[in-house]
């Protein structure tokens, strides 16, 4: 090569060679965010965890992106782990709720209790504020990380979530461009040439006044946009082409996708900006009109001419913080496009459980955010699809969703933090203009006087963080003596720590000391897949020799051995495998099964089983009531209790 060539490769190659070496400089210093969607646990480096800085990359101010959840998942997947990822916007990540209020939470109760003896990472994702465009993003990286399934959740926040087509956090109306702005944006060197550009800016002209305004109301640009108008149409096309490619990636990938349509405060909620579709002068046919129409056939008791008008209201709605139909369309459509993609239809369950069929404040708590009821019934729709898809082999042992609603813990805590943070944001815009934001009326109007609503307040205000809520409330209750209180504030840790063994340990002892053994049993059983040991598992192969149940008690008897040899657990293992033996066998010969029972029975009591020598003797009685030696055996066993 000449020298003159040589300078010439030299003087292109030069400017991207320092280009480089600033790069990795600015990287060395650690400059910038690191934009990865995980990052190491910082409690514990063998779990990773959703990483607090992976929302700024998709907004234009960085200090503006809310962070998501924290639940930490192992690196290395176990084998007996089912991994879940969520992916979607605020409904999807529990607002007002957030926590044991959202709907993966209530998912995730319920499978832990009809699967217990799987592990269950559900990991959620979401984020407020954004939309398709950082529900593709984060697909694309969490494709990679062994995922079961993943649930979609997503569509209201389309044209103001950022990088929407009436955001104010917006970079172009192209999607090609957004897609290469997004991937310089990881680059540090163009992270301190934005940085260095906005603090430039800002000193030549004056910045907003934030003061009082909602997230909703800082992130609309525009207000009024009619139905079928240039911006309505780009806003469905931008949601269809990153859905489409978020359902490809998953499809390619063989990961099965659960998408649900959306649901919408149809009945109870006026449009926010009353307007008519483009090019249309009827009075009539405007947002309030329709609306107006739905009401009159509501009340006279034709729902199907109500809904009509209801739809037509949310699609002219000039202020878009509800999907239009269409986006409901799209979302069917796509699932039909993709083998591995599966339609929830969460807006038929919520209508089912809805006067008229119509969606309204019975499920929401105003225009698209489920009361605990809705999250309730958000969760039951993704599972029964995926029940439905045959994603579980046996729900034989399910519990239903009255069972769910009855049964999950939740505290007041929970439901009264919710309330104060709804009633402050219906005092804000676009609920309310903002007039009398300041006025004696517009202050709170809920009770702030007892404990539990003192400290839910502090949490929807920001003053307190909800651990250190739960745990003064923990703290009360035990020193009451509310042992019933204590409990639901210790199963609610489970599912907000659901690896580490401390809570689901504190959770059984509570359950022991209430007398309720079989929760007691789920709880221990969940500790010992976390953190197994020998007092553990005497625990448990204890109790379900007490409940009669042998076939479950032997792997714990088995692990004690091996774990601590001991000459009575060897006992109580080989008269457990001779209980085991005399069921086996009397299930091929049932005229012998009395007789069988009554060994099994002196079995147990030669072990020290009574409570198990109990349960097997009611059985036969159950079968016989008359008979003696069951009879005279219950009424020994009962005297030495008493």
């Amino acid at each position: 090569m000449s020298k003159q060539k040589l300078f010439k490769a030299i003087s292109i190659l030069l400017p991207f060679l320092m280009l480089f070496v600033l790069e990795m400089s600015l990287r060395l210093f650690h400059y910038g965010y690191n934009f990865n969607l995980f990052i190491a646990y910082p409690g514990d480096q063998n779990y990773l965890v959703l990483n607090p800085d992976a929302s700024k990359l998709y907004f234009t101010d960085p200090a503006m992106a809310p962070t998501g959840n924290s639940e930490p998942f192992k690196k290395i997947k176990d084998e007996n782990t089912c991994r879940i990822f969520v992916l979607g916007e605020s409904t999807t990540i529990g607002y007002p709720y957030f926590h044991n209020g959202s709907f993966h939470r209530w998912l995730q109760y319920r499978l832990t209790r009809t699967f217990p003896g799987r592990s269950f990472e559900i990991i959620n994702l979401s984020v407020t504020a954004v939309n398709s465009y950082t529900v593709l993003g984060f697909a694309k990286e969490l494709a990679d990380y062994q995922p079961d399934a993943v649930l979609i959740y997503s569509g209201h926040n389309e044209y103001y979530g950022t990088l929407g087509v009436a955001s104010t956090s917006r970079l172009s109306g192209n999607r090609t461009l957004i897609r290469l702005m997004l991937a310089l944006r990881r680059l540090r060197l163009v992270q301190w040439l934005t940085n260095a550009y906005r603090k430039g800016a800002g000193l030549f002209r004056t910045g907003r006044n934030y003061s009082g305004e909602t997230l909703m109301q800082l992130m609309v640009a525009d207000s009024h946009i009619p139905y079928g108008s240039v911006i309505y149409q780009r806003g469905l096309d931008q949601f269809e082409a990153n859905m489409d490619e978020t359902l490809k990636l998953f499809s390619d990938r063989h990961i099965p996708v659960y998408i649900s349509n959306l649901v919408s405060n149809e009945k109870d909620m006026r449009p926010f900006v009353s307007l008519a579709p483009e090019h249309h002068v009827e009075p009539v046919n405007n947002a309030a009109s329709q609306y107006a129409l739905g009401r009159l056939a509501y009340e006279r008791g034709d729902t199907a001419q109500a809904r009509a008008y209801f739809t037509k209201a949310i699609d002219l709605d000039g202020l878009r913080f509800r999907a239009p139909a269409a986006m409901n369309d799209i979302i069917a459509r796509l699932c039909h496009k993709y083998s591995q993609a599966h339609l929830v239809d969460t807006h038929a369950e919520f209508g089912d459980w809805s006067a008229g069929h119509l969606i309204g404040n019975e499920l929401l708590l105003e225009h698209v955010h489920p009361n605990l009821t809705g999250y309730a019934l958000l969760s039951d729709a993704f599972y029964r699809e995926l029940k439905k898809t045959h994603f579980f082999l046996d729900t034989t042992a399910e519990i239903t969703l009255r069972q769910l609603m009855k049964e999950m813990p939740l505290t007041a805590l929970d439901s009264l933090s919710g309330a104060f943070k709804i009633e402050r944001l219906k005092r804000n815009w676009p609920f309310n203009e903002g007039s009398a934001r300041n006025s004696p009326a517009a202050q709170d109007s809920l009770p702030v006087i007892t404990e539990e609503q003192k400290l839910a307040y502090n949490v929807a205000v920001g003053k307190m963080r909800w651990q250190t809520a739960m745990d003064s409330l923990y703290e009360r209750y035990i020193a009451a003596g509310d042992l019933v209180g204590a409990r639901t504030i210790m199963e609610a840790m489970t599912l907000e720590h659901p690896q580490v063994a401390f809570y689901f340990e504190r959770a059984a002892n509570i359950c022991g000391k209430l007398n309720d053994l079989q929760q007691a049993a789920f709880y221990f059983s969940q500790a010992f897949l976390l953190d197994p040991s020998f007092e553990e598992a005497r625990t448990l192969f204890v109790l379900y020799l007490g409940f009669d149940r042998p076939d479950e008690a032997m792997p714990y008897i088995d692990y004690a051995i091996k774990s601590m040899p001991d000459q009575r657990v060897a006992m109580v293992r080989r008269y457990t495998e001779q209980v085991i033996r005399l069921e086996q066998a009397v299930s091929t010969d049932p005229l012998h099964k009395t007789t069988a029972d009554s060994s099994i029975a002196s079995l147990y009591i030669a072990m020290g089983n009574q409570a198990g020598a109990a349960v097997r003797l009611e059985k036969i009685l159950k079968r016989d009531p008359r008979n003696p030696n069951a009879l005279a055996w219950l009424s020994r066993l009962n005297a030495k209790n008493h």
